[in-house]
């Protein structure tokens, strides 16, 4: 066992023991937890100052993670995404898609799936998931194929397809970034696919053909895309139980469930005042299932009339809608996002009213009168009811994911541009003509200067909690190296797998990793685990690079919980999830790809 440590780096430890508690954390907002660290350490070496290779640490070392390069990379790419989000420009490969879904479900299942993985090679999996799962939902309610065996798997691909590139995730550009600071080369953008593509493709015929039996049957919140809100009239008939009383009376005998948006008698329209008494020929305007439209006539001995006519609602002339149920989807820095609706405004700035919100724990639906004033999650799901044009305003606006069943979206002007502007970064960064954090930059210069992207759509795309969490786990892992206690742990993991073949303690790195991501951020986790790995290959002699991609490999293995990646909760709303289910389906495909990365691995390092 190795001495103990300073106190310099005992107190290092316990902060990164408290950082990754106040991670876990649901209730406390990411980028609380990581400001409130940041402020720990810049006091702290202020007022114990440590020397770190012969240098004082300064207050502008532990702030230089706003400045550094894999951060600005990150945001650079995020708003790339962006613009893959605004102008649609995945949605012709929505549609090939589609067409295939209705021809061979079980043949589209799995071009849908690996779709999914090579795209999230190059892009963040969050927009690739929002630009599919709308396709998902769709095509599972109008073929009744359960979204049971097809969300989870298919967002499990995304997860393994970005892992295999430095660009796929943010965790992968930070894992890169410093294990170059620390003196490792720094790996290109395909240096470190080949395991994933080999030990992957067990992990996707899992997906295909094993996953979807373990998964039991959930009712998705959203079962019928059929429209369900009928405008109509109820004409007061001579005699009937309506007239002579007032529209309170009316409203009472509903016990206050009709809602009448307008009154009208002759060519007059009259003001909804709840002491107005009801005369024979009147008319009110409803809007209301048909059921409870048929209800209401039977209780007024009323006539349910169309809209336009005056012919009575019947199998010959039935009712016409353009209210839509839909499903809105809170994603990871969307405006919806730790607000309200109320205070948002967004659903009323198109037209759409609220009908329930669907929350894990809370049972599947709450009455839209208690949920107004709720702060909105991150994989929340909202149910909107609103005309198509609202709903397809709202889908291009790319202020929230909008799964309403439809399929074909118009295909915006700048979409193709996008794509050759976004396929132009990744080509340059590929080749290795230049870095990715200069390329993304360019490659956000020229959507905004072709308008592909405004500047209210750059301020969209960021996310203060990835920004916050960089910073702050930047700022841990310089504590850690700064004050030794990296190489504590170091010897400290080497001591108790002593006997232990190389392979295997790489093994159990890996493991852990992953284990340690399900419940806290991968980003922090995987840049607190960088140094550590790093010791851990001096302490052993044994080359860094494969250790750094186990604590690269492991933050990315997020498949038992839905808090451990953002794309769980989306495809968890979406697809009814229980905790469980991810269990089951997670467990399976961790082994697979934790054991596989344990075996190819060492081979291709030689250990």
């Amino acid at each position: 066992m190795p001495d103990l440590p300073s106190p310099h780096a005992l107190a290092a430890i316990v902060l990164a023991l408290f950082a990754i508690f106040l991670y876990t954390r649901e209730r406390l907002p990411l980028e609380s937890s990581s400001f409130f660290i940041l402020c720990i350490i810049l006091l702290w070496f202020e007022t114990f100052p440590i020397d770190h290779e012969g240098e004082r640490v300064r207050s502008g070392d532990i702030l230089s993670g706003f400045g550094n390069e894999a951060l600005i990379a990150v945001v650079a790419l995020m708003i790339l995404a962006r613009s893959l989000e605004v102008t649609n420009a995945l949605q012709p490969v929505g549609q090939v898609l589609a067409g295939l879904w209705r021809l061979r479900p079980r043949f589209a299942f799995l071009v849908t799936m690996l779709t999914a993985a090579v795209l999230s090679m190059f892009l963040n999996n969050t927009p690739v998931v929002a630009a599919i799962m709308p396709l998902l939902v769709a095509v599972s309610l109008q073929a009744k194929i359960s979204t049971t065996g097809i969300l989870m798997p298919i967002g499990f691909a995304t997860i393994i397809g970005g892992m295999s590139t430095t660009i796929g995730t943010s965790t992968n550009l930070l894992v890169v970034s410093v294990a170059a600071d620390l003196g490792m080369r720094e790996m290109q953008m395909f240096d470190f696919a080949l395991p994933v593509l080999i030990v992957g493709s067990f992990g996707l015929l899992y997906l295909w053909l094993i996953a979807p039996l373990l998964l039991p049957e959930r009712k998705p919140p959203l079962t019928d895309i059929a429209p369900r809100i009928f405008d109509s009239r109820l004409r007061i008939n001579p005699g009937g139980a309506g007239e002579g009383k007032t529209l309170a009376e009316l409203l009472a005998l509903t016990k206050s469930r009709m809602r009448v948006n307008q009154i009208s008698r002759g060519e007059l329209s009259l003001a909804r005042l709840p002491s107005i008494t009801m005369k024979a020929g009147d008319y009110l305007h409803v809007s209301d299932t048909l059921e409870n439209l048929k209800d209401f006539e039977r209780m007024f001995d009323a006539t349910l009339l169309t809209v336009d006519t005056e012919d009575q609602v019947n199998a010959e002339h039935p009712l016409a809608s353009d209210q839509h149920i839909a499903e809105v989807v809170v994603t990871e820095g969307s405006v919806l996002e730790q607000r309200t609706l109320e205070s948002s405004r967004l659903l009323s700035s198109y037209g759409l009213t609220l009908v329930a919100l669907h929350r894990q724990g809370r049972g599947a639906g709450d009455a839209a009168r208690t949920v107004t004033d709720t702060k909105l999650r991150a994989g929340d799901l909202i149910l909107v009811q609103g005309s198509s044009k609202g709903l397809e305003r709202l889908k291009r606006s790319g202020q929230a994911l909008v799964l309403d069943g439809s399929i074909d979206l118009p295909r915006p002007a700048k979409a193709s541009l996008a794509l050759m502007i976004m396929a132009g970064v990744v080509v340059v960064a590929g080749t290795g003509l230049m870095r990715i954090s200069q390329t993304a930059v360019i490659g956000v210069a020229l959507m905004l200067l072709t308008r592909c992207l405004t500047w209210n759509d750059v301020r969209g795309a960021f996310d203060r909690r990835i920004i916050m969490v960089v910073v702050a786990s930047l700022a841990l892992g310089l504590a850690l190296m700064a004050t030794g206690a990296a190489e504590y742990i170091a010897e400290l993991y080497v001591a108790a797998t002593d006997g232990l073949p190389v392979a295997l303690i790489l093994s159990g790195l890996i493991l852990i990793m992953a284990l340690l991501t399900e419940v806290a951020t991968n980003n922090a986790i995987a840049v607190l685990g960088t140094p550590i790995a790093i010791s851990i290959a001096q302490v052993l002699g044994a080359p860094a690079e494969p250790f750094v991609l186990a604590v690269l490999y492991g933050a990315n293995m997020s498949y038992l919980t839905p808090i451990g990646y953002q794309t769980n909760l989306l495809v968890m709303s979406a697809g009814g999830y229980q905790f469980s289910d991810f269990l089951r389906a997670g467990i399976p495909l961790q082994l697979i790809m934790w054991v596989g990365l344990s075996i190819v691995l060492p081979i291709i390092y030689d250990l």
